[in-house]
């Protein structure tokens, strides 16, 4: 007889079970433990004992919040997806970490078609933070985000300190900072871009083969640009998810960033991301001095050179980006330098 049928049986007789630590407590009308029963409760004491602490999680577990490896003794991790929404981007990393550090995605809300999409930043943080102190109410934490996401990681590391919660850090995976996703963020890219193009039309050896350079490129940016705006398909789970996508990055092109004392660890995917061509690789990047206008201790950390930002989650190059998130869980296991 399976637990949840032999849990079934005793209280068709009135007799009730319980977890009291490692304990199994048990409260029945006066003659109804048979000394088989009771011989029965004890060779089942610990698969009953794990049956009751699984429930007790499931009737606690919050609808954003997913565990990924629910084990482990270390600070638990809650991370934020990138801009669609996709908490799987990180089972290579939690497959690395190993089952001894508790992993949770947070699903936003707006994905499942049913709830409403959030328009802000702020909105999405406050939604994140009321499950985690629901589920865990006494912290601490490691809050991560991926790509897009780590504004919102941002700004739930905020609500959460102001709530009293211990940070340990902040794990930004590849997080630009959120405002080099506004236009006018973007001008310096878009002008190395055209320098680069300016240069190659001129290398060409006729007007005929410049033009063909010219018609190519701009018939693949007008692709890429269409794409940007046109679902994937017409199915509704395609809708739904370009709709979300489109709502959240709009959220974070209207995020301005406000101040998070606690730590930052910017796992970057290698030195050059994000740096100018000509800048020293040894010095900080243009994302550390943004990410420290709003949270002055932030540090960098990087990943092998052959690593390529749209990957660095996902194998062959996630082995060294959860080496590094070791490296910060070690230096902060307590939120506090060692």
């Amino acid at each position: 007889m399976s637990v949840p049928a032999f849990l079934a049986e005793l209280r068709s007789r009135d007799i009730q079970v319980w977890a009291e630590g490692d304990r199994l407590r048990c409260n029945a009308p006066a003659g109804t433990p048979t000394p088989e029963l009771r011989n029965e409760l004890q060779q089942r004491k610990n698969n009953i004992l794990e049956f009751l602490r699984t429930a007790e999680v499931v009737a606690r577990q919050q609808p954003a919040i997913v565990p990924m490896e629910s084990r482990g003794t270390h600070i638990p991790v809650f991370a934020v997806p990138g801009h669609n929404g996709d908490i799987f981007a990180y089972r290579d990393v939690v497959r690395h970490l190993g089952d001894d550090q508790p992993f949770f995605g947070l699903h936003p809300p707006g994905l499942d078609g049913q709830s409403a999409l959030l328009e802000r930043v702020e909105d999405h943080a406050a939604y994140f933070a009321e499950q985690i102190i629901a589920f865990r109410p006494n912290g601490p934490y490691i809050i991560a985000g991926y790509c897009a996401g780590g504004a919102v990681a941002l700004e739930l590391a905020r609500q959460l300190s102001q709530r009293g919660a211990m940070i340990s850090f902040l794990a930004l995976f590849g997080c630009p900072y959120p405002t080099e996703y506004r236009f006018l963020s973007s001008l310096p890219y878009w002008g190395t871009r055209l320098l680069l193009h300016t240069r190659a039309l001129g290398s060409q050896s006729s007007l005929k083969d410049a033009w063909q350079y010219l018609t190519a490129r701009l018939r693949r940016r007008t692709a890429a640009a269409r794409a940007e705006r046109t679902p994937a398909g017409t199915d509704p789970l395609s809708l739904v998810k370009f709709k979300f996508e489109q709502a959240m990055m709009a959220a974070v092109r209207r995020y301005t960033p406000r101040r998070f004392s606690g730590r930052v660890c910017l796992i970057q995917p290698n030195r050059d991301w994000q740096r100018p061509a000509k800048a020293n690789r040894d010095s900080p990047s243009r994302d550390w001095f943004c990410w420290r206008s709003v949270a002055p201790l932030t540090e960098e950390y990087f990943g092998p050179d052959d690593c390529e930002a749209p990957r660095m989650l996902i194998e062959p190059n996630v082995p060294p980006m959860a080496e590094l998130f070791r490296v910060c869980r070690e230096k902060y296991a307590a939120g506090v330098a060692q």
